[in-house]
């Protein structure tokens, strides 16, 4: 493998794609901001009642009271509702996002977990109710323009702004809901979640040179878990310092207990515990930040759902096939396998193993090709798919390829007596069934 295309890992990433993964920041973040906001709005509502008491401005100032009071209506009626409104529609998108999962893959529930609109339109709502209980707060009784202190003016006026708001995402936000409903947005979800982890993909090169004997090995002491990612930062910054080179040994995606081998150390001690601590990241499923076969591992397990007799939807795997092929025409001529990582002088200090060629085209097809035997629609699909792929990948990549065409046809004409159907079934048509 070549150094072209090498991207030096961020330290801060793995944190950030963890965060995007939970539901409570956002809001979290919007209870600060909302807070800091009405401080900010109250100081500006106390001054303009200053100004206009130094100027002896009092008939404006009465103005204003007499309209802050007429919007504490609507202040209140928001207030009141706004809960409400989003127990309501929280809960009918859960229902949206249980019907997808059952009816394509419980994975995509991780989808509406890391959609921004999701996020974004909960932190409004929920930034709307809490100000408006704070603006309740600001109001006074004090109807004398010359002993109030403050009138909510511009807390009024932010809280109507923040309905507003939020009425436009509700709207925004029912239409990205509806799409977790439809097929086509999903897979296409999918695939650009996973072009974004290729783009992300460090591409070193491979091989054996940078790693001297085996000195050391570090184990899991966490809970047992699938190995999300790990901070490639942090490992080659801690390993440059100890002057060694770290090998991930599980491959992103695997499930590590305690007591498993995580990090072995070539050529020297053992790095501090302190700086290998929260360097590997265990969750309870896989994530699509480092782990380049997981994008096609969701689009597997629709398609199978789709071939079930249950479901019955070749359409549906045709779809994700489409993607499929996209993916794998994307990666044929790009290095894979192992990548090492290095420092800033270019030494390598930590070496991981990622999925290679076969490993992705076996995932891809593997399960997929055992159920289409049935399905002319999806056999047709899947052979044009291979010969389109075989036209791009260079030779010593074929072969995976080739085997899979090879049993495709073996198993249609094992599942098909009739001559006039088998060839049917066997040819390539990239629409299934054009």
């Amino acid at each position: 493998m070549s150094d072209r295309g090498y991207r030096r890992p961020r330290p801060l990433s793995p944190l950030r794609e963890h965060l995007r993964d939970t539901f409570w920041f956002a809001p979290t973040m919007g209870f600060v901001c909302v807070f800091v906001l009405w401080l900010a709005a109250s100081a500006v509502d106390e001054e303009i009642v200053a100004v206009l008491q130094r100027e002896e401005a009092y008939d404006e100032l009465s103005s204003l009271i007499a309209f802050v009071q007429d919007a504490k209506t609507i202040v209140t009626t928001i207030s009141s509702a706004m809960m409400t409104f989003i127990g309501v529609v929280f809960s009918i998108s859960l229902v949206a996002v249980q019907m997808a999962s059952g009816q394509l893959t419980p994975r995509v529930v991780r989808i509406f977990v890391r959609s921004r609109i999701s996020k974004l339109t909960l932190t409004v709502f929920l930034a709307t109710f809490l100000f408006s209980l704070l603006v309740l707060t600001s109001y006074e009784s004090e109807a004398d323009p010359r002993r109030v202190v403050s009138v909510p003016l511009l807390q009024s006026m932010l809280t109507l702004v923040l309905v507003g708001l939020s009425l436009l995402l509700f709207i925004v936000y029912v239409s990205a809901t509806l799409r977790l409903l439809q097929v086509g947005p999903v897979v296409d979800r999918i695939a650009r979640d996973s072009f974004r982890v290729l783009g992300r993909m460090p591409r070193g090169p491979g091989g054996p040179e940078g790693l001297g004997p085996e000195t050391g090995r570090v184990v899991h002491e966490g809970r047992a878990g699938v190995l999300r990612d790990v901070n490639t930062a942090r490992l080659v910054r801690a390993a440059r310092r100890q002057d060694v080179v770290l090998r991930l040994i599980p491959r992103i995606g695997d499930f590590v207990v305690p007591g498993t081998p995580v990090l072995a150390v070539h050529g020297g001690a053992v790095p501090p515990r302190s700086r290998l601590r929260y360097n590997v990241s265990v969750g309870v499923e896989r994530t699509l930040h480092q782990d380049l076969a997981f994008g096609l591992r969701q689009l597997s397990d629709i398609a199978l759902r789709a071939l079930s007799t249950s479901v019955n939807d070749p359409t549906t795997a045709v779809q994700c096939l489409d993607r499929i092929v996209q993916f794998l025409a994307a990666v044929v001529h790009l290095p894979l396998g192992t990548v090492h990582h290095r420092d800033r002088s270019g030494r390598v200090r930590l070496v991981q193993e990622g999925p290679g060629w076969e490993d992705l085209v076996d995932l891809a097809f593997e399960e997929i090709r055992w159920c289409v035997a049935g399905s002319p629609q999806v056999s047709r699909r899947l052979l044009a798919g291979l010969d389109d792929l075989l036209l791009l990948a260079p030779e010593e990549r074929k072969q995976p390829l080739v085997r899979h065409r090879a049993l495709l046809v073996q198993a249609v004409e094992r599942a098909v007596p009739v001559a006039a159907d088998r060839e049917f079934a066997l040819l390539p048509d990239r629409q299934g069934i054009g």
